[in-house]
Order: C-alpha cells, then structure tokens, then sequence
C-alpha cells in the first residue's frame, strides 16, 4: 500500500509539470485520492488504487441515475403540473384553444385543483400555437388574468394588470417560430412554447350570473387566419365534476415531462436542463424507453422528490418563506420572498421554486405584489400553533383580531394535505369569511373559526368542517388587504388546539 502510494506521489507530480523528486503533502495527496474501501451512505465502495472493483459500478451508476431523476423531478415540477392541467381539462371536454373550462358555480371540492378559491369565477384555456398557429384572443372588460408557458413561466398579464388596463381587447398570441407579419390593431404575445395557460378570473362582486355572462358573452378564441369566420368559442362548466388536475407522483411523472419536452420546441428550455433530462432518457425527437432498472431508479426518484417536496413545503429552510419570522408563527407565502422568478442575485432558489409549484398555480407578479386595498394577498398555515401537523379528528380555533383590514372580504379555505386541493366534507364550499351566511362577529370586532368534525355548539356559522384521520392545512385571503396587513401591524392568531 506504502509503495502504491508513493508511485501515485510520483505520477501526480509528472501530470502537474513538476520534477518527480517534488514532495507531495500527505493531506493533499489523501484529498485527491481514495481509500480501497469507503463507507457511504449508499454501501460499501471498493477500489484498487483509485478503480472501481465488484460491485461499486453498478452502486454509482444507480445513484448517479437516482439522483438525477430526483432533480429533475423537483426542477420540473412546473411543467408537469401545467401538462396536468392541460391534459384533465382535455379529459373532459375542454381540448381545443377556443374550449374553456370555467367555474359556472365557483369551484367546488370534487375537482381536484391546487389550492384553488370559492370566491371568484374561474376561466381557463390551454392554447395550442402549434396546431393553430397564431391565435386571436378578444378579451372581455373586467378581466384579471395571465399567461403562462408550458414550463408554468411568466408570459404576459391580462385585463386589469395587462395592456388592455381592464378595458378588454384584442391580444395576437404568436408561436415560438413565427416569422411572418404581425397585424396592426392587437396586444401582441411572444412566448417560448407552442402550449400556454390563459388563466382568468372574473369579479362577482356584482354578482355570479353577470360575471358568467361577461366572460361567456364577450371572450373569443380563434386562428388569426380564421378571423373573417371564427369558429365558436365553447365552455366547458366544471363546478362540482370530479376530475384530476394534479402531477403524479410516480413514474409517470416523467412520461408526462417526454411528452412537453416532444411536443415544445428545443429551445423552450437551456442546455443545462435539457442535458438533466438527457442523462434521464427524454430527449427530444427520441423515444422515452427506460429499462426496468432505470424505470425502477425513477419510480423511487419520484417517491423521494414527492417526501423532498412536503418536508419543503411543512418545514422550509429557505429564508422568506415566514411571514412573521420574528416569532414561531406557522404562517407562511407560497412565493418565498414575494418573488415570482424565483431567482435571487442571479441563482435560482430551488426550493422557492419547488414550494410555489408543488402547492399552487399561476405565475404572475400581480399575485405576490400587495396593493393597498386592491387584489388580494394570502397566508398559508400548515401546521397549529406548536408547529405540530393539524388533526382532522380535533378541534381547534383561529382568532382574527379586531378591524380585519380588508378593502373586499375575508376568507379562510381548507384544503386536504395530499391532494392540495379543496378538503372534501360534507360543506360545499369548504370556506367561511366575512361574507359567510350566519358568521358571528364578536363584541371586540374579532372572529373565531372553528375546525372540528362537528361544529361546536353555538359556533355552526364560525366553523368548518374537517375530517377524523385526515390532515388539513389551510389559505387566510384578504380581498383588498389595507395598511394594517401590508405594515403588519395587524396579524392573525395562531391555529390553537382545543381539544
């Protein structure tokens, strides 16, 4: 062993253009080399002066393979949670650009959807610039809404916060590749993928009905080349159906990333992730045919990457995640920081990116930006008031303070732990706010709500309802959040436990 090291002093010293009397330290040449046997934590590794003997091989590989499919699990979970989406709304009905689901009686627990709201109207389309080239959206008045890419980036605001300024009006979406002439007379769109969420929501503070019939009357989806004689633009009303909207969490997970990565063109994302992708096996223009070992590695890669992004999402890390990080309040945003990029100082916070995609949808500044007493702002609580997970079985309480700083309303919403989606009770709407029927102000001008299987007696309007062997979490939304919010100066309680 001596002798075998003092050989590798000699060669080491000849590949660095030095004289081979040259002496190496001892520490440096133990930081360059590596025992004949090595405890990890992924087994025993055996060498014969630095190669690979046995079974180590096939041990790296595997991790190597593991790893690779965990990250690009985690880093591609925007992606797969917009083909998601795309490919439930196809399931039922809504498959074409100008097919549009929408929320006729607000969204309801039977669709599964991250974290979506009972308190607006919901209209949304997947358009597809491949098949139809350039497409003509005529937005209606009164719209709030976005676009975002294949890979659920930021493309463009709509309505109140886009170029139309809440006016309405007629946007030109243009695919990746176009090169022809753009027509005079429309809010132009360029984006880097054929497949794009046109997200809207609609006001109803004058009403459900008239918002319906706003949307439903005056929004158009056509092909620019078909603009003399559009085709219908057709709703699709999914209030109350049962149907999936949810990435997966297995294998085919990254069936579902193949089929983006065939269907958008090469350069919708850098070298670096198509190369993540690569070492995988998706590559665009090839076939995605894992063998059973490598089909095995990613299934774990996906169950790992799922654990990875709960523990990220209950017990984060990362700084800005808190909303009061002075105490030990479980309050939390889901963009860390306000920050919709996700980037910081030019890198990418990964775990930003994970915690805002794994748990929610649609990016665009306007929703992380806090006007006062205009949009609206949101605090998650995913843990009680002892950062213990919260128990369907138990009972427990929520005082907000008096003076609830709001421009609009309140609302408090649970939604079910693995889904992220509406919590399924026997309440149709899982969510009680300051519009709630038979809510109980107290004498203080605070209020208390209630999370219990069953509503403690005198507190029926103040409650919502939950689930014995389920776990919860729940959203706070202020509808036009005042100074006090923003400053704060004003904050909720705690999620108390009971009993």
């Amino acid at each position: 062993m001596i002798k075998r090291l003092l050989l590798s002093t000699t060669v080491l010293a000849c590949f660095a253009g030095l004289p081979a009397s040259s002496e190496v330290n001892k520490a440096e040449l133990e930081s360059i080399s590596i025992p004949d046997k090595v405890e990890t934590s992924i087994g025993t590794l055996e060498f014969f002066d630095g190669v690979p003997i046995g079974d180590t091989v096939d041990k790296v590989y595997d991790n190597l393979d593991l790893m690779r499919g965990l990250a690009a699990f985690l880093d591609n979970q925007g992606a797969a949670s917009l083909h998601a989406m795309r490919m439930g709304n196809a399931g039922i009905g809504a498959d074409a650009s100008n097919k549009f689901t929408i929320t006729e009686q607000l969204l309801q627990p039977e669709s599964l959807y991250l974290t979506g709201n009972t308190s607006t109207l919901y209209a949304l389309g997947y358009m597809d610039l491949k098949k139809d080239g350039p497409l003509v959206i005529e937005l209606p008045p009164g719209m709030l809404g976005f676009v975002d890419d294949a890979w659920f980036r930021f493309v463009e605001n709509l309505g109140a916060i886009g170029p139309d300024k809440g006016k309405g009006g007629k946007y030109l979406m243009l695919p990746p590749d176009y090169q022809g002439a753009v027509p005079a007379g429309y809010f132009v769109i360029r984006t880097d993928t054929y497949s794009n969420l046109v997200f809207l929501r609609g006001s109803i503070a004058k009403g459900l009905e008239p918002a319906i019939e706003n949307i439903k009357s005056n929004l158009k989806v056509y092909p620019l080349a078909q603009a003399d004689n559009p085709p219908e633009t057709e709703f699709v009303n999914f209030s109350g159906k049962s149907y999936n909207t949810i990435a997966p969490n297995d294998f085919s997970f990254f069936e579902g990333i193949n089929q983006v990565v065939q269907e958008e063109p090469i350069g919708a994302i850098d070298s670096e992730a198509r190369g993540l992708l690569a070492a995988i096996g998706i590559v665009k223009g090839q076939p995605f045919n894992p063998d059973a070992r490598m089909k095995k590695l990613l299934g774990e890669a996906a169950t790992i990457g799922n654990a990875t992004a709960r523990a990220i999402t209950y017990q984060p890390r990362i700084d800005g995640v808190f909303i009061y990080p002075d105490t030990n309040s479980a309050w939390t945003t889901a963009y860390a920081n306000k920050n919709t990029t996700f980037e910081t100082n030019g890198a990418m916070g990964l775990d930003a990116r994970v915690l805002f995609y794994f748990n929610a949808t649609g990016v665009t500044q306007a929703m992380a930006a806090t006007t006062v007493g205009q949009g609206s702002d949101y605090a998650l609580a995913y843990l009680d008031a002892d950062k213990k997970p919260l128990d369907g079985s138990k009972t427990y309480k929520l005082r907000l303070p008096p003076d609830v700083p709001v421009n609009n309303f309140w609302a408090v919403t649970l939604y079910d732990t693995q889904t992220r989606s509406l919590l399924q009770t026997g309440q149709k709407f899982p969510t009680m706010g300051s519009q709630s029927e038979g809510v109980h102000k107290n004498a203080d001008g605070s209020y208390d709500v209630y999370f219990a299987p069953e509503a403690p007696v005198g507190k029926e309007g103040n409650w919502l309802q939950t689930i014995p062997g389920k776990s919860w979490f729940t959203i706070l939304r202020m509808y036009g959040p005042l100074e006090p919010w923003i400053n704060k100066t004003w904050r909720p309680g705690e999620i108390e436990l009971v009993k």
